[in-house]
């Protein structure tokens, strides 16, 4: 079941289509080169999460490439009437917590060659049950490269390293190479030896203990200016970890940052925080404290907006 909202000036809370018929034209630049951004959020109990801090998101990666979008509250229509379209056509099952999620996708195009007309909808679907599998196991990852050094995107931002495009070929490829590898995931790092990102989440370290053996509590991700997407969640759960007393950090990076800490995880929006049980096979921490540090973050990151 999915449902798409079109943003249409016509239809100010937005046009609902038939998503099991053709919506996009053939030429839409979209679909010819990827020439677009979007945004994934999730929907709790029909309400979006961080619905400004991706909508600002989505706001940025559409400067980046020179895009007209609808503005915010044409989006917030949008959001609202494929929420409640997708919870009346399509009941949900409650998850652990007790509450129905939904995938909340918005996507802009440059639209059609030659119209000067960029496309935007909003897609409302239901969530993967793989994600809650991958949150309860951990996952697998391996390092792969990037290809550029980490700081490339100040001299060349014309690459979009730190925007969110519709170009998503190669992280695709990366989680294919990674489950023929028989993992689960990927932590990309850069060509002179940074840890940037995953192909779809923020990468995110613990510690708890010093090098004394001294209990810390201290949270780490890559900085941003190595020319990763800056992540949402991430970002809500480092301000609701900070009021907790946490200790936060942003790189430079290592591998051997990751294979030293105490644990790590994928944190994205719809997967939210999935710990790392091995990278390249080695195993991350043990998988007590892993399981402790992740129940102790999910429930924080659970009282964000």
């Amino acid at each position: 079941m999915t449902v798409l909202v079109f943003l249409d000036p016509a239809f100010p809370d937005g046009r609902i289509a038939d998503a099991g018929s053709p919506a996009l034209l053939a030429t839409d630049q979209g679909v010819t080169r990827g020439d677009g951004v979007f945004e994934s959020l999730l929907a709790v109990n029909s309400a979006p999460r961080k619905v400004q801090a991706h909508l600002g998101r989505l706001a940025k990666s559409a400067h980046a490439l020179d895009l007209a979008i609808p503005d915010a509250e044409a989006w917030l229509r949008a959001i609202a009437t494929a929420a409640l379209a997708f919870a009346g056509a399509s009941p949900q099952e409650p998850d652990e917590h007790g509450n129905t999620n939904i995938v909340i996708k918005l996507i802009a195009t440059r639209g059609p060659e030659g119209a000067d007309k960029p496309t935007a909808w909003v897609q409302a679907s239901a969530v993967s049950p793989l994600l809650a599998e991958q949150r309860a196991r951990g996952l697998d990852v391996i390092l792969l490269d990037r290809g550029y050094d980490s700081s490339v995107s100040g001299r060349a931002p014309w690459l979009l390293l730190g925007a969110k495009t519709l170009s998503y070929a190669v992280n695709m490829a990366a989680l294919r190479h990674a489950h023929a590898q028989g993992a689960d995931d990927v932590i990309f790092t850069s060509g002179d030896g940074h840890v940037l990102e995953g192909p779809t989440s923020s990468v995110l370290l613990a510690h708890v203990t010093d090098d004394s053996g001294a209990p810390v509590k201290r949270l780490i991700t890559p900085n941003l200016d190595s020319g990763i997407l800056p992540g949402t969640t991430q970002g809500a759960l480092f301000a609701a970890a900070k009021d907790a007393g946490w200790e936060l950090g942003y790189g430079p990076v290592k591998p051997e940052d990751l294979r030293d800490a105490d644990a790590v995880w994928l944190i994205s929006s719809i997967r939210l925080l999935a710990p790392v049980n091995t990278i390249d096979g080695r195993e991350i921490g043990t998988p007590r404290v892993r399981a402790r540090l992740t129940a102790e973050l999910s429930a924080l990151l659970a009282q964000t907006h």
